[in-house]
């Protein structure tokens, strides 16, 4: 059974002014929201500052989504706000999953799961989610995710930079469908965040090695995600490099199938 992924937003937060007046309804490639992912219509990973907007533009009905799962609590990620309109008037409380010594604010109508790293919990109908370690601000309890549905497997790597090593580990021989990898810099040497973030010139490393282990092969969906609009090209031109490395590059509204 395939599995339905849809991006709500692929930006980094270098949000575009444009978004709060003549885009505030619309989508657009070059004009980014902050990242979010959902799988299926029901499984949401991160809601922060545009998701609920994303939402709307999509027509996607907020009782749809079940459970929620945190990458991490910076507030382009975790905005309490959202994620209350998120959770308001449904008949079952919204699961939220995030890293167990996270410390989250009150949140009306939620259940909080925490989550063990590399501990793999049944999230809904078949479908688990696994929590590795990030690359990225310690003090926002950062995790990416292994998602594995009927066969399935998506691996969601935003943010963060690298592969930290547990996580690579974790990932040799999975033969995932689908991996979205962080790449919020452009293709240029020098760049100062590699610390906590990829650039194209890291994942043109990181692909070849990836596949050498197995943990991507040639049918896997590769996406570029997390974009800083300020440090890329266009879209467009963007692209054309992630096709020269057999990826793609996400962008806001783009549904697809694993």
């Amino acid at each position: 059974m395939a599995l339905k992924i849809t991006f709500l937003g692929t930006c980094a937060c270098d949000f575009s002014p444009r978004l709060k007046t003549d885009l505030r309804d619309k989508l657009d490639k070059d004009v980014r929201r902050s990242s979010s992912m959902l799988i299926n219509d029901t499984l949401l990973l991160d809601c922060g500052t545009h998701t609920i907007n994303s939402l709307d533009i999509l027509k996607i009905p907020y009782e749809q989504i079940t459970d929620l799962l945190i990458t991490h609590l910076h507030d382009d990620h975790f905005d309490v706000e959202n994620i209350k309109k998120l959770a308001l008037n449904r008949h079952t409380p919204l699961r939220i999953w995030v890293r167990e010594d996270a410390t989250l604010p009150e949140i009306p109508n939620t259940q909080i799961n925490k989550m063990t790293l590399f501990e793999r919990y049944l999230i809904s109908d078949n479908t688990y989610a696994t929590g590795m370690m990030a690359n990225h601000d310690e003090s926002a309890f950062p995790q990416h995710f292994l998602i594995e549905s009927e066969k399935k497997s998506i691996f969601y790597g935003c943010d963060g930079a690298w592969l930290l090593n547990k996580t690579y580990y974790h990932l040799h021989k999975r033969h995932l469908d689908v991996a979205v990898f962080d790449c919020t810099t452009g293709d240029y040497e020098g760049e100062w965040r590699i610390g906590e973030h990829n650039g194209i010139p890291m994942l043109r490393v990181m692909l070849p090695s990836l596949k050498s282990v197995e943990a991507i092969t040639d049918k896997t969906k590769v996406y570029f995600s997390h974009l800083a609009p300020s440090l890329h090209k266009s879209h467009d031109e963007t692209e054309k490099i992630a096709h020269t490395l057999g990826a793609f590059v996400a962008y806001d509204g783009l549904c697809i199938e694993a």
